[in-house]
């Protein structure tokens, strides 16, 4: 793996966690769910909503790019 891969990974990582704890404490907090619902709950929805990173080989190089639900369209983020 490159450099950018692992960055890539690592953002995506990162912006996953974050989504999936928020959104776990938020569904524990607001609803009546209990058990395996609350995570899987929060798996979901942090899935669909976390920004998609990956490392692309162009002619100018390698870049890394993100793809994200609110942004039309990717962005170069390298």
């Amino acid at each position: 793996m490159t450099k950018l891969q692992v960055r890539a990974f690592l953002y995506q990582l990162g912006c996953f966690a974050i989504l999936f704890i928020s959104l776990q404490f938020l569904v524990a907090k607001y609803t009546n769910l209990t058990g395996f619902w609350i995570p899987g709950i929060a798996f979901v929805v942090g899935t669909i909503l976390s920004p998609k990173f990956q490392a692309v080989k162009t002619k100018d190089g390698e870049k890394l790019f993100m793809s994200w639900l609110f942004i039309k369209g990717l962005k170069d983020i390298s």
